[in-house]
């Protein structure tokens, strides 16, 4: 067991390990930063180092944020604050330190697969409706942004339709949560929905012929 001090700091940290700039280094020998969307996320890396590698630094982003609100936070010992939300803090530290990673000048991703991770702690069933609307809306459309974004602003909705029809009520601050999160998310990918709305944004077509030519998000 560890403080309050230590805690919220080692989520952070968790979430800052940039995994696309480290993979794209170690695979490539480049900084995605400087390719495609110059975006150091999964998707860009798709780009550069193909289907399995994104597949692997996906899976890592997510458990970023699962592991900081579900580990992190059941390893801190305070009576300040209650367990929800020691968990909602961690999860959140997470997620800014994805975006704004110590370990590369503060330029990281977009937080969508680490927000993932935190709601997948939090709210499972919801999140893996959510996730099922990003694979429908990212494989008719083949616009990776227009599915993230679709997924963020469904979550919320998920949840009032669970509360109204089958009585599944989650304790006001994750609702919260999840409205702060979906505004992150969407100011992450202003570029993106700029791009969206002058039929600019580039297609990302996975495990097709020239997917990794054309990828964006």
């Amino acid at each position: 067991m560890f403080p309050l001090y230590a805690g919220v700091p080692a989520a952070y940290l968790i979430g800052s390990i940039p995994t696309a700039l480290i993979a794209g280094r170690l695979l490539a020998g480049v900084d995605i930063r400087t390719v495609g969307s110059k975006n150091a996320g999964a998707t860009n890396l798709y780009r550069v180092c193909g289907f399995k590698p994104y597949i692997g630094v996906l899976a890592f982003d997510i458990l970023k944020g699962f592991t900081a609100t579900k580990g992190v936070s059941s390893l801190v010992e305070t009576d300040l604050i209650s367990p929800l939300h020691l968990m909602l803090i961690c999860g959140l530290c997470a997620v800014l330190g994805h975006i704004f990673t110590v370990f590369a000048g503060f330029r990281g991703g977009k937080g969508v697969a680490t927000a993932a991770g935190m709601m997948l702690a939090l709210i499972p069933v919801p999140l893996l409706i959510a996730l099922a609307v990003y694979v429908a809306v990212a494989s008719v459309t083949h616009y990776v942004s227009l599915g993230s974004l679709s997924a963020a602003v469904s979550l919320p909705i998920i949840c009032i339709v669970a509360w109204l029809a089958w009585g599944v009520v989650y304790p006001p601050e994750i609702y919260a949560i999840i409205l702060v999160l979906v505004a992150v998310i969407i100011v992450t990918h202003r570029e993106n929905i700029r791009r969206l709305m002058k039929g600019e944004e580039n297609k990302t077509y996975f495990l097709g012929g020239n997917g990794r030519k054309k990828t964006d998000g």
